[in-house]
């Protein structure tokens, strides 16, 4: 990944961080992730600390999930999805629309 697309996924992470511990925690989503929309907290299947759990299991290592997404796991996520976008402009939106920078 090169160095602005890893400054936007940086960008991105301590967003989320808001703790700033260097690992994004359910406490972390609070306030920044809106779960109220998800289908599953819609249809009361899922609470939710079950939405942000998963939502955080997607960045996490896998097979070690922990419901915790350190900087190095959010980096080695994003890195597979910067590797399947060519355009630097493209990858540069997706930050910037997907996390709101």
């Amino acid at each position: 990944m090169n160095k602005s697309r890893r400054g936007l996924v940086l960008k991105a992470f301590n967003k989320l961080d808001k703790t700033g511990d260097g690992v994004i925690t359910v406490d972390d989503l609070k306030g920044v992730y809106d779960v109220t929309k998800h289908p599953k907290y819609v249809s009361g299947e899922w609470t939710d600390e079950q939405v942000f759990l998963k939502f955080l299991e997607s960045y996490d290592t896998p097979n070690q999930a922990d419901g915790l997404v350190t900087k190095e796991e959010f980096l080695n996520y994003y890195s597979g999805v910067s590797a399947s976008i060519d355009n630097d402009a493209y990858f540069d939106l997706m930050m910037r629309t997907s996390w709101k920078l």
